[in-house]
């Protein structure tokens, strides 16, 4: 039986980018409230320009680069789906309701009836 390993290999430069984008994501978040007095541009355009700096940073390194190559293939993967036409879609539609009313009254009626078996022929609380 072989077993797959998942290897992963991060290299001190790669766990340093990752750690300096997580400090520019907080040092934007912090200069956002410190920035407060100096008005919403600056506010704003600290916050901005942090969090831009630290997706450049993350996309240089390894999983950023991963991470670039995995939406890549997920929009080709969604160009791929074939969308049903609004007539089949409509008609799925209604089996869905349909399925959903009959499978309401089926609970409803076996809610109904073990009502009845235990309520009045077992336990006899109603008469």
């Amino acid at each position: 039986m072989a077993t797959s390993q998942v290897e992963t290999v991060s290299t001190t430069a790669d766990k340093a980018k990752l750690a300096l984008a997580i400090a520019l994501v907080v040092a934007s978040l912090a200069g956002f409230y410190l920035l407060a007095k100096q008005g919403q541009i600056a506010q704003w355009g600290g916050l901005i320009v942090g969090l831009v700096a630290a997706v450049v940073v993350f996309m240089t390194s390894e999983p950023g680069k991963q991470f670039v190559a995995f939406g890549r293939d997920s929009w080709r993967e969604v160009k791929k789906v074939v969308w049903p036409a609004r007539k089949e879609a409509m008609q799925m539609t209604a089996y869905v309701f349909g399925f959903v009313v009959v499978m309401a009254l089926f609970l409803w009626l076996t809610d109904k009836t073990l009502e009845w078996v235990f309520y009045d022929l077992i336990l006899g609380w109603r008469k």
